[in-house]
Order: C-alpha cells, then structure tokens, then sequence
C-alpha cells in the first residue's frame, strides 16, 4: 500500500489516500517517485477540460528510482533513477512512421487501463499514463526514460513536461534563432521554462506578461528583459518595445482565448505565434481573413514542446550541467501530497510558478 492522490470523479476534490499497486507485470518497472510537478494540465484533468477514465491518479511530471522490474525489462534494473514520460511513442502509427512522435495516436492508450486499487477494491487508472501523485507506481518501460548523469533526482521531475514543453516550442516549434525577440505570454511553470529556453537560444529582447505584477522578478531571473502586466493595451505596450514591429516569436503558454488573441496581435508582420497552453473548447479564437493575408504569419499549436523525450532529455541534462538551464528555479513551493489542492487553487489564482511534491 502507498499513498497517492486520488480524483474519484472529474470535478470531485482530490483524495488522499492508500492505494495498493500491484508488482510489475511483464513489461513493466515499479518507480518510487522522489518528486513529481503540479502542472495545470492536471488541473485540466481534473475539472473536465481534458478527459481521463475516472478514478485516476493523476500527476504526469516525476522522477523516481526503480525498485522493480517485470519480465523482459533489461535496460533498466533496481537502483536507477528515471525521468517519467507521459506519452510514450508506440512507433507504429501514422505520426510515429513520419517521425512526429509527440502526435503518437496510441500515446495515452495506457491511461485506460487499471493499475491500481484503492483500499476498497475500486479499480483506479494512472491519469496521463504515469500516476505521479503517489509514493509509488507501476508503468510501462516505455514510460520511464533514465535519468541522465549529473541531474538531481527531486530536480529532474520538472523535465518530464514542463521544460520538454517551453524548451521544445522554442527549439523544436517556433525555432528561435539568435538575435530574435519573443514575447512569453504566462509565467507560470512552462513559461518559466520557455523564457530560459529563449535566452539559451540567444533571443535579444524577451519580453514576460502575466496578469499578475508579482511575478515580475521571477520573469526576470528566467532571462525575460522586460516584463508587462496583462492588459488591453499589451499587444501596444509590447510593439512599443520592438520598434513598432512587434516580435519575431510569440509563445502563448496560458490556454485562454483573449491571451491567444494577444499573442497573434504581438507578433510581428511575417512572425510566429506557437500556442502551447490548453484551453477548453469554450475559447473561441477569431480571426478575420484579410489580416490572415495581410500580417502574413503563422499559427500553429505545440503539442508537448514537439519533443522525442529520448532524444532531447540528454539534451537539456547537458544545459543543466553546463549552467544555462536552472531547473530550481521554476520551482516556488515545494509541497506535500495533501498540498496539491491548495496549489491548483494557487494556480487559479494565477499565483507562483511550479509546485514540486517532494516525497
């Protein structure tokens, strides 16, 4: 038995509580979580916005050590630290085939299995795949990747998704290049991580907005050179900085549609605007089609950084060890399991940046 945040229902409060997992069966590796992020997309999941089978724990963003292994598993053993990953590529269907692994259809399959019983005998299901707000939990091999060398283990939870994601719609989606100006449209935990990602790739003006003036200093220590309180007038105050041009990237990290709105109108003429935050299909976007024509720039949404996470973790392990990428500071709040409902409330709020559980 080990404790876990439990969601009995969507819209219900979480629940902690024990649950009982099962050894790793054939393909399989049993992880004991040293942290795992609060990220909004399990804010998402919860409340309905993005749909799981119910009850689930959630929790997708962790590192943890391997305590055991199921039938077959030979690249991984006991004793080795991993980096969970939340949507293993099967490399068979159609996205696989053209090399965009982060649009794997078969990605979330794991999500509808059942993993896991609570004390009671109710069947539970591992939330985006992994069920990181537990002590324990048991994943396909696929889902745990290892932990590159030099990387501190509680630290290495925040590159499962929030720094794949902002580092990957610098890198991979939007393709900063140096001398670039970007525009980050929420400083919350990817945000955070979009903004070092922009000053590795050598953006000259990097511009933060939040709604919230609070968040100016961690902004700033993230590598933004200015920062602008979310307004009416931001798309303005944000041309006003670039010369009236407006800048070459904007990175859209909230998932509201007058934040999406906003981007698009801080992007310069022949720009790009990269949409990484999830909204509800309820943020409605509109846009005319002569400024379609007329600004000439491009839209695209950004599905977990459009990263390989094998391919690109020892990537970012080499910019942590080198200095340019601090994963502690996206990090706010270190909490608890039973802390995870104040910190989506904090969320709402629009309040800090990453909330870390530290088991």
């Amino acid at each position: 038995m080990v404790r876990a945040a439990v969601l009995p229902a969507v819209g219900a409060p979480l629940e902690i509580t024990d649950i009982e997992l099962p050894d790793p069966g054939p393909g399989q590796v049993r992880v004991r979580l040293a942290a795992a992020g609060v990220c909004h997309s399990d804010l998402s999941l919860s409340n309905g916005t993005m749909r799981v089978p119910v009850p689930a724990v959630l929790g997708h963003e962790g590192a943890g050590t391997v305590v055991a292994v199921g039938e077959g598993i030979t690249h991984l053993a006991p004793g080795d630290g991993v980096v969970l990953n939340w949507a293993p590529a099967c490399g068979r269907c159609p996205a696989c085939a053209r090399g965009e692994v982060w649009l794997c259809a078969n990605a979330l399959n794991g999500a509808a299995a059942v993993y896991a019983r609570t004390a009671d005998g109710t069947e539970l299901h591992p939330g985006l795949n992994v069920a990181a707000f537990a002590e324990e939990t048991v994943v396909a091999a696929s889902c745990a990747l290892p932990l590159p060398p030099g990387i501190p283990l509680t630290d290495a939870a925040l590159l499962g998704c929030a720094v794949l994601t902002g580092y990957g719609a610098v890198h991979h989606s939007a393709r900063v290049r140096t001398g670039e100006s970007v525009a980050v449209f929420g400083v919350g935990g990817v945000g955070l991580a979009t903004l070092q990602s922009a000053r590795i790739a050598g953006a000259s003006t990097i511009v933060a907005v939040d709604v919230s003036p609070e968040k100016e200093e961690l902004a700033r220590a993230a590598g933004a050179t200015h920062y602008v309180v979310a307004s009416e007038d931001t798309a303005r105050e944000i041309r006003g900085l670039t010369g009236k041009q407006g800048v070459d990237v904007a990175v859209e990290c909230v998932g509201r549609a007058v934040s999406i709105r906003a981007a698009w109108d801080s992007t310069r003429r022949g720009g790009r605007t990269t949409v990484v935050g999830i909204g509800g299909k309820d943020q409605q976007v509109t846009f005319n089609a002569l400024e379609i024509f007329h600004w000439g720039r491009t839209l695209s949404g950004c599905v977990y950084g459009d990263c390989d996470p094998a391919a690109d973790l020892p990537v970012l392990a080499e910019h942590v060890r080198a200095g340019r990428l601090d994963l502690s500071a996206l990090v706010t709040e270190r909490i608890a399991l039973d802390g995870i409902p104040a910190a989506f409330e904090n969320m709402l709020a629009g309040k800090g940046g990453r909330a870390l559980v530290v088991f």
